[in-house]
């Protein structure tokens, strides 16, 4: 257990670095699948050890070998928020697979589970990126995570890796919290709201299901206002401000994931 968490942390910082790149090539239109990796200020290419994640970064200083300019903080960040993830993410599903990892289609059912959450994690992450610096969400990373969702939910009707009637629960999840979104966009006219978020949302929703859902738009939107306080506070940004809200959702879905269940219910509880 404890190699295969070492492997899955590495992977994830692997990983990170890729997505890193996905994110900037995406912002430039540029392919991310052909070409090699370089300097976005000096557009030196760069070598295979310039590249390493987090070590790289830390051997060099956190400056390009090449033009002597500072490299930002985010891809090391993001590289290990990557792995940290995609660690979870494997404790999340693992001590429950391992109990009936007995049988082949098991096995294979756990592979194509860790699969499709490592998939959406990274297109997660790439949204995040995006968002935050361009206050934009790309359609085609959303419609991907959304086309991967659909199809592991209906391999998951096939094998019955959830009770039948669950996919009812992702649809009205999907369409309640995307209304919700919806109806913020249209009273403000945009103004409190992107339809990007509209669409986040609806997603949130297919993916996580009830009630974890809710408990992922309650944190994204405490998390935001938190933020935004301290924006303001520390006069960053102006109450009329625009703060894009992507992050807040992402951020909020991934601890819904992790810890939602458990969350919900102290809540409960804690009204009760």
């Amino acid at each position: 257990m404890v190699i295969a968490s070492i492997f899955i942390f590495i992977f994830g910082l692997v990983v990170g670095s890729f997505l890193n790149c996905v994110a900037y090539r995406l912002s430039e239109k540029k392919s991310f699948v052909s070409g090699r990796s370089f300097c976005p200020k000096c557009k030196h290419s760069l070598a295979w050890y310039d590249l390493v994640p987090v070590f790289s970064f830390l051997f060099l200083k956190g400056k390009c070998r090449y033009c002597g300019k500072p490299i930002s903080w985010q891809y090391p960040a993001v590289e290990i928020a990557t792995g940290l993830i995609f660690l979870l993410t494997f404790n999340l599903i693992f001590p429950e697979a391992s109990l009936g990892l007995a049988t082949g289609q098991a096995i294979f059912n756990f592979a194509i589970t860790l699969a499709y959450l490592f998939a959406i994690a990274s297109l997660l992450i790439i949204i995040f990126i995006f968002d935050l610096k361009w206050y934009l969400i790309p359609d085609k990373v959303l419609f991907w995570a959304i086309g991967i969702t659909a199809a592991f939910h209906f391999y998951s009707f096939i094998f019955d890796l959830y009770p039948k009637g669950q996919i009812s629960n992702f649809l009205f999840s999907a369409f309640g919290a995307s209304g919700f979104f919806l109806a913020i966009f249209l009273l403000t006219r945009g103004k409190a709201m992107g339809f990007g978020d509209v669409k986040l949302a609806f997603f949130m929703g297919f993916f996580l299901g009830w009630p974890k859902i809710m408990t992922a738009l309650f944190l994204a939107f405490l998390i935001g206002a938190i933020i935004g306080l301290i924006l303001i506070v520390g006069k960053k940004k102006q109450l009329k401000s625009e703060i894009p809200f992507g992050p807040f959702l992402v951020s909020g879905l991934f601890i819904a994931l992790f810890w939602g269940e458990k969350i919900f219910d102290y809540y409960l509880n804690f009204f009760a």
